[in-house]
Order: structure tokens, then C-alpha cells, then sequence
């Protein structure tokens, strides 16, 4: 599957997801409910994903963790905020860079109409 085929298909699932609770909860709550619809649609998908920076040939766990990891090749990131800031694009262009990622979701449900809380980005 393509990458703007894939992302679509996990937006749609995040809109659904936020059509049915709405703005307003804990990020955690979101990334659990996206978790579980991407997985029953057969998805492989992998929640708070280690990232390790790679320092001198040594792999060393300084904490990162992405939300979802989709089919091996889509970032998401999950925020629940008033509006999103540049360090949470910083973040995830963090992830895509250190696992090599092409492209990855960052998406805020804390908004009225989702739409205005997606942001699609690639590195």
C-alpha cells in the first residue's frame, strides 16, 4: 500500500475515533481507541514503539517512544492540546529522522472538526 493511500485510511480511522468521543480527553485515551480500530482492520501496528539513538555504534535508549508505528512505515504522533506548537512538528520530524521514517501523522484531537488537527509530514 502507498503511503497517501495508507495515511488516509489511518485519518479516517482517527476521524472516527474522534467522532465518536469528541475533543477534550487524554491522549492516551485517543492513541488506545486508534490503536485498537487500526489492529481489528488487520493493520500491524506497534504502540510506544522504542527509539534508540545510535551514538558511536552504540544503541542507547534515551526515551523516545513513538504513539503508533503503522505497518512498518508511518510515524503517528498523538497530542490532545489547545493548538499544536513547532516543537511538536520538531518531535515527530525527530522520529521520521532517527528511524528513518518517510512519513508520519501528527494529529491533535483536541479540535473541533479533526480536519483542523492533522498535519501530514515528510521528511
Amino acid at each position: 500500500m502507498e503511503y497517501e493511500q495508507l495515511t488516509e485510511r489511518i485519518i479516517k480511522y482517527a476521524i472516527d475515533v474522534h467522532n465518536a468521543l469528541g475533543p477534550g480527553l487524554l491522549e492516551n485515551v485517543y492513541k488506545e481507541c486508534l490503536f485498537y480500530k487500526l489492529l481489528k482492520d488487520g493493520f500491524h501496528v506497534e504502540k510506544e514503539k522504542p527509539l534508540p539513538i545510535k551514538l558511536e555504534n552504540i544503541r542507547l535508549d534515551c526515551g523516545y517512544r513513538m504513539d503508533l508505528l503503522v505497518e512498518n512505515s508511518v510515524v503517528i504522533e498523538l497530542k490532545s492540546v489547545k493548538r499544536l506548537e513547532d516543537i511538536h512538528l520538531a518531535q515527530i520530524l525527530t522520529y521520521l529522522k532517527l528511524g528513518k521514517y518517510k512519513v508520519g501523522l501528527l494529529i491533535n484531537f483536541n479540535v473541533t472538526s479533526l480536519k483542523d488537527g492533522i498535519k501530514r509530514v515528510v521528511n
